[in-house]
C-alpha cells in the first residue's frame, strides 16, 4: 500500500476504444515485476492499447464491478455506451479504491447533467478533465467527495450583472458638482 494508490484511470467506448486514458507512475523506483508493469503501461503507448484491449474485453457485458486483471486491481462501471475505469495495484487497499472510484463516477454524474454517455463526455471534455484532476494527481487521491469535486469543476451560474459606469461617474460628478457650489455659496 502506497500513497500513490491509482495506477490508471480511462474511460472506453462500447467499442473498446479510449476517449480518455491517463496513467499514473510513482516516482520513487521499484524492482519488484509488479511495478514493472505498472511502468511500462505508464511510459509506452503500445503497452497501453493493448493493455486497454485486452480489459475492455474482459470486462465487457460482465455483470461486476471489481477485478483482479495481470495483477492490477481494476474498478469499472458500464454505461449505455462509455465504460469508466479505475486502475490500481493488486495489493492495494480495495476500499481505498472503491471509494476513489465512486468519487469519480459520482462527481463525473454530477458534472455531466444529461448522463454519462460519449456524446455527453465528448461536449462537455473540458469539465471531465477537470473533475478526474480535482480527484486524482499524479497517482494520489486528493478528493472522495463528489459534491465538492463538482462544485470546484463547474462554473458558477451566470448573472445578468450590468455595471452602468457611465451613470456612476455622472452620478459621482455630479454629486461632486453640487457639494462644490455649495461650498462656494456658503464662502461667499
Amino acid at each position: 500500500m502506497s500513497l500513490y494508490s491509482v495506477e490508471g484511470i480511462l474511460i472506453l467506448d462500447s467499442k473498446g476504444e479510449r476517449i480518455y486514458g491517463k496513467y499514473y507512475s510513482p516516482p520513487h523506483s521499484h524492482t519488484g515485476s509488479e511495478y514493472a508493469v505498472a511502468k511500462s503501461l505508464a511510459t509506452s503507448n503500445k503497452v497501453q492499447f493493448e493493455f486497454e484491449k485486452q480489459l475492455f474485453k474482459k470486462t465487457h457485458k460482465k455483470n461486476a464491478e471489481i477485478m483482479l486483471y495481470e495483477n492490477h486491481l481494476v474498478l469499472y462501471k458500464e454505461y449505455t455506451d462509455v465504460t469508466l475505469y479505475l486502475i490500481g495495484d493488486g495489493n492495494e487497499n480495495e476500499l481505498v479504491l472503491q471509494e476513489a472510484f465512486d468519487a469519480y463516477r459520482n462527481s463525473l454524474e454530477l458534472v455531466l447533467n444529461n448522463g454519462v454517455d460519449k456524446k455527453n463526455i465528448q461536449e462537455n471534455y473540458d469539465l471531465m478533465l477537470l473533475a478526474i484532476d480535482e480527484l486524482i494527481d499524479n497517482g494520489i487521491i486528493l478528493e472522495t467527495d463528489p459534491a465538492s469535486i463538482a462544485s470546484r469543476v463547474t462554473k458558477a451560474p451566470e448573472e445578468n450583472v450590468t455595471l452602468d459606469l457611465d451613470k456612476g461617474l455622472l452620478g459621482a460628478w455630479g454629486f461632486a458638482k453640487s457639494k462644490f457650489q455649495e461650498r462656494l455659496q456658503q464662502g461667499l
